[in-house]
């Protein structure tokens, strides 16, 4: 069925729905469901117990898969989380979409508070286009899509924002580094380590309890309204430095990450049970993943787990890529299903505007699908999936095989020094740590044999010829036809840093800039 023919068919099913139940007259529109993404940062598909973490400790969390649904074979679109985030909000690989650097061959870059770009305002991102069926959104978290005013979440179709542009690192002293300010809305309403602690010494910081009543007050106030809501809940408790309120701190077998997972679990478990109390679970949409694998270089202490899959947050193998991905639709997604569909965050775009009976943007390239056939049919849809990092495609995967046209970690440099993406799994010809080209023969692997990458396919098998046969073209087909967008991540300059963010003056936290030098953003991985 084609996505024209899935759309018609969608919104026929809700005109009956609401016909039955009396509550439509003759001049109103069908109400689409509302729609809940819940987005983490840098947990790893291994870190959910109904996954298979062996501590157990994510009730909340292995009660949506089990009244829901569970995606084994779900991706981000980069292995880093500014670039990431964006393909989820436009549908588009960041090669598309500009987050991505041409400052050197393969280097991931993303949206520190030096960087000078942003999200373009030629992208359309989800919120947007959500307006068209009336829908009121809301950004709980971290933004990550460029911190600079221009870039703002109110600028790109959110209706309400709370939370910071960039991540939560410092604390800094506000000479040669400002800290990272949070917001409301338009203006500021303090900073990290400041207005809004967080003790780096035990980890205790109240934001995720902050970030919940937030997603909590939204849904209460826009549950008896007759147009729907997009709540986008993305918060950072896992990214090191990895914090957790008082009350879950000393209270997981993981360390202090597993207490920020344990308290996420429970915030899940508030939300969910919020939309059940409220009688609006039936027609609200959920979603939960996170922006790329866990980051084994902060492991284990403020890492998490990845699975059997090799590698993590910055690599391009299955750990820096494939995400924990649950699906929660009471009446609509049969309880308990398990899909092996070919996902990736990008497709949350195109399912989003689908469930808003919503076209796509005709004028752009969508990479994201629809994935409403497979959670409420079951089908399966045959799609690759590609991997990114920076500028260069790395990898693909279709079906069971990934071919991979360039290997690498990090640098000899990095790695001696200690920075190590792939600790305790190094696989010889494998996990470089220098760039290698694979483009001629790439190193194929099935991954249903082998998820951990292990066991490259011998270039000479039968097995090998045929998958090369469907992966090479399609690759080749997506090069050919690829238009890049104008690169966001190149340039860097000291004095566009969160100094005076607006409304610093109304709390007297405004701070002096330094000289304007703008130079090439330098990303050594």
């Amino acid at each position: 069925m084609d996505a024209e023919a899935w759309r018609m068919r969608w919104l026929l099913l809700l005109l009956l729905l609401l016909l039955n139940k009396g509550v439509l007259g003759a001049a109103d529109s069908p109400r689409p469901p509302n729609i809940v993404l819940l987005l983490m940062d840098d947990m790893g598909w291994g870190d959910l117990g109904v996954y298979g973490e062996p501590s157990r400790e994510t009730p909340n969390l292995d009660r949506m898969a089990a009244e829901g649904m569970l995606l084994t074979n779900f991706y981000s679109a980069n292995p880093l989380c500014s670039p990431s985030r964006a393909a989820l909000l436009t549908g588009r690989l960041p090669i598309r979409n500009g987050f991505y650097t041409t400052n050197g061959h393969a280097r991931n870059a993303y949206t520190p508070q030096e960087v000078v770009g942003g999200i373009p305002d030629s992208e359309l991102l989800l919120p947007e286009l959500l307006r068209k069926a009336n829908y009121t959104s809301k950004i709980v978290g971290k933004w990550h899509l460029g911190h600079r005013p221009q870039f703002h979440p109110l600028k790109h179709g959110f209706d309400e924002w709370f939370g910071s542009p960039n991540c939560h690192f410092g604390p800094y002293d506000n000479r040669a580094r400002p800290n990272i300010p949070v917001y409301r809305d338009r203006e500021m309403v303090g900073r990290f380590y400041e207005e809004f602690p967080i003790n780096r010494k035990t980890g205790e910081s109240n934001l995720t309890q902050i970030y919940l009543q937030e997603a909590l007050d939204f849904i209460k106030k826009h549950q008896t309204v007759q147009h729907p809501f997009f709540l986008y809940w993305a918060i950072d408790a896992t990214h090191a430095p990895v914090y957790a309120s008082r009350r879950f701190l000393g209270s997981s077998q993981r360390g202090r990450y597993g207490d920020a997972v344990r308290e996420i679990d429970d915030s899940v478990g508030e939300i969910l049970r919020l939309l059940q109390d409220r009688g609006i679970a039936n027609n609200t949409f959920v979603f939960f993943t996170s922006d790329n694998g866990a980051a084994l270089s902060s492991a284990p202490k403020e890492g998490g787990s990845n699975g059997p899959f090799l590698c993590g947050k910055e690599t391009t193998f299955e750990g820096g890529m494939r995400e924990p991905a649950l699906a929660w639709w009471p009446g609509h997604i049969p309880a308990g299903w398990v899909s092996h569909q070919l996902g990736s965050v990008m497709d949350l775009f195109t399912t989003s505007l689908a469930l808003a009976g919503l076209e796509l943007p005709q004028d752009r390239v969508i990479d994201g699908l629809n994935l409403l056939p497979a959670m409420l049919q079951g089908q399966l849809i045959d799609r690759p999936i590609f991997y990114y990092r920076g500028n260069t495609l790395m990898a693909i995967t279709q079906g069971e095989y990934k071919a991979h046209f360039w290997t690498w970690t990090n640098s000899w440099e990095e790695f001696t020094q200690g920075i190590d993406f792939c600790p305790g799994q190094n696989v010889s010809g494998v996990t470089t740590h220098t760039q290698e080209e694979h483009t001629l023969l790439p190193l194929i692997f099935h991954l249903g044999r082998d998820p951990g990458e292990r066991y490259p396919l011998s270039f000479t098998s039968s097995e090998y010829q045929a998958a090369l046969s469907m992966l090479g073209p399609a690759a080749q087909q997506h090069q050919k036809t690829l238009i890049p967008g104008q690169p966001q991540l190149n340039v860097c300059n000291p004095a566009v840093m969160n100094w005076a963010p607006p409304g610093c003056e109304k709390l007297g936290k405004c701070l002096t800039p330094p000289e304007s030098v703008p130079e090439k953003c330098s990303w050594p991985h």
